[in-house]
């Protein structure tokens, strides 16, 4: 009895993505399948870096497949690929970046910046090509926690060279000033200063490019939300009632302007005591779920209260490449592969499809 296409197909449709929760089929990554006698082969296109799940699906895939009848091998190829996802109306994409996901929070305080960098050194951990753009003009924190010093350079003198740190590229005011002089800046020059960061900067060919966005919802948000082409937003808040007040603003400003909301990433939702053990909830409990829950979006996860994210971050490595195997980074990973996931399910950038129209007089 042969083998047959509609057979390989129902098997995989029994199979859950353990990122996506969607079949192979559904997701439409199962692709090139090819039947020769009691042989398979074919390609399962991940939408998301996923090189910590790339063999756990491999396993997952050729042992069902060679639970049907008369197959005797199977050969899955599993790869990631990465593409443009739409944004919004009006602002065209950066040919250099693929996606920008923007960090976001309505108030200070509730470890945005060490969750937009974690979140970048995990995508790339995954296979992503990534980068972190430091949009906090006033208080810029990345050239620290990604321990890179000195200034960009200029190849052209017109464009910069994006520095780099832990293998993601990396951009921020703080690379250009002394440490020491406040930005004693108003509004206009602000946001001009995060048009030319991220427009003059020379990317290379980026898969993510994170934004770490100041806190509130000010002139920098609304110029990234009309101005700079963003494939979707995550909100960090930490599970107290006042941040969570403040993370609502910041989730209902992108709504507004027409940025997809990614999810919820909860900080600071746990403590547990070093010497003791004891574990409490210091800022409260469940605050970024009942938030998710109320605007139907997700929570990507909750991390905990830990000196030691602190301190790595502070150190210039943070947790994902000072401890990559730790459960803090774990988190941060699985964050990373969902964020991912999500704007995989977003429609794609079609736009270098269409052939541009020239009008001439003959």
């Amino acid at each position: 009895m042969s083998v047959t296409t509609e057979q390989v197909q129902n098997a995989l449709r029994e199979l859950i993505d353990p990122v996506t929760d969607e079949n192979y089929i559904e997701s439409k990554s199962a692709k090139n399948i090819v039947i020769d006698g009691g042989k398979i082969s074919l390609d399962i296109a991940l939408g998301y870096p996923g090189k910590s799940v790339t063999e756990t699906i491999r396993k997952q895939v050729v042992e069902r497949l060679k639970k049907i009848d008369g197959v005797e091998h199977v050969s899955a190829n599993v790869f990631s690929r990465i593409v443009s996802h739409s944004v919004q109306r009006g602002v065209k994409l950066n040919p250099n970046i693929k996606n920008i996901i923007a960090v976001a929070s309505g108030k200070g305080g509730v470890g945005k910046s060490t969750t937009a960098v974690n979140l970048a050194l995990a995508l790339a951990a995954e296979g992503a090509v990534v980068g972190i753009l430091d949009a906090d003009i006033y208080g810029p924190s990345q050239p620290t926690m990604l321990g890179i010093t000195g200034r960009p350079q200029s190849k052209d003198g017109k464009t910069m060279e994006a520095m780099e740190g832990h293998g993601i590229q990396a951009m921020s005011v703080g690379f250009l000033i002394d440490p020491e002089t406040p930005m004693v800046w108003r509004g206009p020059m602000v946001t001009q200063a995060l048009e030319q960061l991220l427009n003059e900067t020379r990317w290379n060919n980026l898969d993510y490019l994170v934004i770490d966005l100041p806190p509130g919802t000010g002139d920098i948000q609304l110029t990234l939300a009309q101005k700079v082409p963003v494939t979707g937003a995550v909100i960090v808040t930490t599970p107290q009632d006042i941040a969570l007040l403040d993370a609502r603003k910041g989730l209902k400003m992108f709504e507004k302007v027409g940025v997809p909301i990614i999810g919820v990433v909860e900080n600071m939702a746990v403590h547990t005591c070093t010497n003791c053990g004891h574990t409490e909830h210091i800022f409260g409990e469940g605050g970024g779920g009942r938030m998710a829950a109320d605007y139907n979006i997700e929570l990507l996860g909750s991390l905990p209260l830990d000196i030691k994210i602190r301190e790595m971050a502070d150190s210039g490595k943070p947790t994902v490449v000072s401890d990559p195997d730790g459960a803090a980074a774990m988190i941060y990973k699985a964050i990373a592969r969902r964020c991912a996931a999500k704007i995989a399910k977003q429609s794609q950038d079609r736009s270098a499809i269409f052939p541009k129209i020239v009008i001439q007089n003959t």
